[in-house]
């Protein structure tokens, strides 16, 4: 077998295939849907991953309201944030976040799986999060994807 005229493929954002995917959040639990629809975005399931590039498939998450969290992680657990002046300090629970935008809490536990670099962001706006059941992305004709299914 000739090994030397084997080339590895190193895709960038302008040949990779990107598709487009609706993903119920209903009765999930958040952070192994999180760490799975991390992976999605990144695109590590795919052959031809490339870690310095945007590679990854676009990614519409409905229901996102209806998470779920084990035991009381809901009312106990707490999400900081600082808004960079002495004792800014702001701590918030997941389930004040859930009141005020049911999506913020799936965004954060996504944003804080991927990596936080220019990167990350980038990834990060091909994330499309709504609450309810309803979306707005069906010219993209995106498929439906059971995260059950994933590894």
């Amino acid at each position: 077998m000739d090994t030397l005229s084997y080339k590895t493929l190193s895709s960038n954002k302008l040949t990779a295939e990107k598709k487009w995917f609706v993903i119920d959040a209903e009765g999930q639990n958040l952070g192994r849907f999180s760490s799975k629809v991390a992976k999605i975005l990144r695109g590590k399931y795919k052959t031809n991953f490339t870690p310095h590039a945007d590679c990854g498939d676009n990614v519409v998450i409905i229901n996102a309201a209806k998470i779920v969290m084990t035991g009381d992680k809901l009312n106990k657990r707490e999400i900081f944030s600082h808004t960079g002046f002495p004792g800014g300090q702001k701590r918030t629970t997941p389930n004040e976040m859930l009141a005020k935008d049911g999506t913020s809490v799936v965004r954060h536990a996504i944003k804080g799986m991927l990596p936080k670099t220019k990167l990350g962001a980038a990834i990060l706006k091909n994330c499309y999060i709504f609450s309810g059941n309803e979306h707005n992305k069906e010219a993209q004709k995106p498929t439906t994807l059971n995260l059950n299914d994933l590894i």
